[in-house]
């Protein structure tokens, strides 16, 4: 028994535009590139199937584009805060120490 080819996607695809767009007939296909009729309608149907995925895919781009952009300002945010937050940490130490060395030269 001999060993299945395989074939790449975009061989696949190459083969099934030749047919759609009707270049070339389902047996011309077959014979040239010695595929069972079988093989090149079932790479057809797959194809059709999934043509509208390829129309939402762009719209899910440009959402998970725009989630992003939001997340990153987020990011920013966040980051910006955090820096002002080890900034007033010295401020704050140094506030302490001094309020404690005060209350101990005043005695109390």
């Amino acid at each position: 028994m001999g060993k299945r080819r395989t074939f790449s996607p975009d061989f696949k695809v190459q083969v099934v535009l030749e047919v759609l767009t009707g270049s070339r007939t389902m047996a011309q296909v077959c014979r040239e590139h010695r595929l069972a009729s079988q093989v090149v309608s079932a790479w057809r149907r797959r194809f059709v199937q999934r043509a509208t995925d390829i129309f939402s895919t762009a719209e899910n781009e440009r959402a998970e584009q725009k989630r992003i952009a939001d997340l990153e300002c987020l990011v920013g945010r966040l980051t910006l805060e955090l820096e002002v937050v080890d900034m007033a940490k010295p401020v704050a130490k140094k506030a302490s120490s001094i309020l404690t060395s005060l209350s101990t030269r005043n005695g109390r």
